[in-house]
């Protein structure tokens, strides 16, 4: 498990954003520094910040929250129409850097394998969204510490072609700002 500079506890004023993004009133219960330095070693990784620090002090998930369909989902949890049905391995290297669309290409005989290990390398699972999409916090390799969305066609940074922070992620949720504007 390795840390980055850019691990840092965050500032005050992130976390009084964060707090101020998720409403008292639908946040599940903080794990606790212990709790979360549990589950990272249960799965070999270390989550990025400020999302660490969210979990830790303020709430593991929200009802309310984003994504909009649920709220933002506790840790290692995972939304009830999730794909695929094998361990995920969040400390695998997430194998994109950048976007990839599935749909219509040409069946390789890895494919369906090398889709799976993106649903399931690498990264924790935030919420879903209709259609079925995924949102993702990546926390591994070169896009450690950014949003994706993981849907049954495709993965995508969010916003293509750079994917957000989890901090401007929450950050234009709680503004009110559209999703896909």
């Amino acid at each position: 498990m390795t840390t980055t500079s850019s691990d840092q506890r965050p500032t005050e004023d992130t976390l009084e954003l964060l707090r101020s993004a998720f409403e008292t009133d639908w946040r599940e219960p903080a794990l606790g520094y212990d709790g979360v330095s549990a589950w990272e070693s249960e799965h070999g990784v270390v989550l990025p910040e400020p999302y660490r620090s969210l979990i830790a002090e303020i709430t593991n998930g929200s009802s309310l929250g984003p994504p909009e369909d649920g709220g933002l989902l506790p840790l290692g949890w995972l939304p009830p129409d999730w794909p695929y049905d094998r361990e995920r391995s969040p400390a695998a290297p997430f194998p994109l850097q950048e976007a990839w669309s599935w749909e219509g290409e040409p069946l390789a005989v890895d494919h369906h394998e090398r889709v799976a290990d993106v649903f399931h390398h690498g990264s924790i699972v935030l919420g879903a969204e209709d259609g079925p999409s995924y949102w993702v916090l990546v926390v591994t390799g070169p896009q450690r510490g950014k949003v994706w969305v993981i849907a049954e066609v495709g993965a995508y940074p969010y916003p293509v072609p750079e994917a957000f922070s989890f901090l401007e992620w929450v950050r234009r949720w709680h503004a009110g700002d559209g999703w896909w504007d």
